[in-house]
């Protein structure tokens, strides 16, 4: 019953975003929404993606708290740093290692450190568990050690909401190949 549902909900929601980007909905517009939501999901395919762990609903939503905390917080030290008097900030590229099992929580991850200013993900080593990112404002060492606590916590969050051990399934195991 699940895979209906789904496949419905995409349809819808690929009709909403045609709609949205002709700016009105009209007959016209969800009809044509349609036949190009139909051809993208039959002619184009994404790989079912293993659902290994279990969402957490409390845990999810202190996740988006505290992202929603740390998005403000980095908007207003990034705004600082372009407008403070003085030499520009420095800048490196630190590398991290998460201890995420999921592909899909990693990539989740990863785009929570793109939208987080101040930092970019530039490179993902998927077997290692390792991101590289280039961070703004890497001057004093207790810089350096915000962004790697930014890290663990963010990393803390996903494991709460997707990853705990007493619900992790492998795909292997529930019958699902790995795409």
């Amino acid at each position: 019953m699940r895979h209906p549902l789904l496949r419905l909900w995409i349809l819808c929601f690929l009709i909403l975003v045609w709609c949205l980007l002709w700016g009105h909905f009209s007959i016209a517009n969800m009809a044509s929404g349609l036949v190009v939501a139909l051809v993208i999901t039959l002619l184009l395919p994404l790989p079912a993606v293993p659902v290994e762990g279990r969402l957490h609903p409390l845990s999810l939503l202190k996740l988006n708290v505290l992202v929603g905390y740390y998005l403000v917080l980095s908007s207003v030290q990034v705004a600082w740093l372009a407008i403070r008097p003085g030499p520009p900030p420095l800048v490196a590229v630190l590398r991290a290692h998460l201890a995420l099992k999921s592909d899909l929580v990693l990539a989740l991850a990863v785009n929570i450190f793109n939208l987080i200013p101040g930092s970019i993900v530039l490179e993902i080593d998927q077997s290692r568990r390792m991101l590289y990112l280039h961070v703004i404002d890497v001057g004093s060492e207790r810089s350096v050690q915000r962004f790697y606590r930014q890290v663990e916590q963010v990393e803390r969050m996903l494991v709460a909401a997707f990853e705990r051990d007493e619900d992790w399934r492998p795909a292997a195991e529930q019958g699902v190949e790995p795409a």
